[in-house]
């Protein structure tokens, strides 16, 4: 079941362990005091193990999945009845495409959230600046944009979050409440990170995968298949796929998108107005 809980009740009980992790550690525990004491007991001792192992895997490798920390997939119910959803842009600022999305996002009256990366906007501070200048907002989406995110531990993730909300404080002037991980993927030591810097991990109802479909089309059914209020999409406007006329994806996706929101009569809002009380 998608969560629709606010950042303050995503954050609460987030601050320890996953019971899942918790709960791994026990396993283990016992599994090797059973190999132990039991005779013969180290085939079943080791299977345990293994299926656990495997488990925690499946667990990182679903970005919209709850069991190893809080996951926002969807917008609370408050902003359901205002018949709103947030239409989150990752992976820039981009210098080439970041200008033409807002230009297309202020042309229909819409809000948008960047999950920026933090040398990005280091590098980029102007177009950070006019993001925020338009009413969108940033949120942190670690300072380097690592391939090994889902593989680091506390010290890493401790050291690449709070190191890009740093740099993102620095250059626009505010502090990040939302994290979203690179591709989505985590592990069970990132929930007591992100509670510790008081973020919220935010994943998405769905995504239009426009960092590799060249399909303009075939991205915008992904999000409007059951477009509701309450949803979260995602696009790209950094590392975006290219048509065959290499024109960014994203680019020919937007209009027709913010079409069907309007259609539909729902409204685009940044994620801190779609995910308050």
């Amino acid at each position: 079941m998608s969560t629709t809980a606010s950042p303050a009740s995503e954050m609460s009980g987030s601050s320890r362990m996953p019971p899942i992790f918790l709960a791994s550690v026990g396993l283990h525990l016992m599994a090797i005091g059973g190999a132990i004491l039991v005779p013969g007991a180290w085939p079943w001792a080791l299977a345990a193990v293994v299926l656990n192992h495997a488990l925690i895997t499946g667990a990182v490798l679903m970005p919209r999945g709850h069991l190893i920390g809080p996951n926002i997939t969807h917008l609370p119910p408050s902003a359901v009845a205002r018949r709103e959803l947030a239409l989150t842009i990752d992976d820039g600022p981009d210098p080439e495409v970041t200008p033409q999305v807002l230009d297309l996002l202020d042309t229909a009256g819409e809000r948008a959230t960047f999950f920026c990366i933090a040398e990005r906007v280091r590098t980029h501070p102007a177009i950070a600046r006019e993001i925020i200048a338009r009413g969108h907002s940033i949120q942190n989406h670690t300072a380097r944009h690592r391939h090994n995110f889902s593989l680091l531990g506390p010290r890493g993730y401790a050291d690449e979050i709070s190191r890009a909300q740093d740099m993102l404080v620095e250059v626009i002037g505010k502090r990040p409440t939302c994290f979203r991980a690179p591709a989505g993927f985590r592990n069970p030591f990132l929930a007591p990170v992100l509670s510790r810097l008081g973020l919220s991990l935010v994943s998405w109802t769905r995504r239009g995968f426009d960092t590799r479909e060249r399909d303009p089309a075939k991205v915008l059914a992904r999000l409007v298949r059951n477009l509701a209020a309450g949803d979260i999409l995602l696009l790209h406007d950094g590392n975006a796929a290219r048509t065959v006329d290499g024109k960014p994806v994203v680019l020919e996706v937007l209009p027709p998108l913010l079409l069907k929101i309007r259609q539909a009569k729902l409204r685009a809002v940044t994620l801190p107005e779609g995910l308050a009380a």
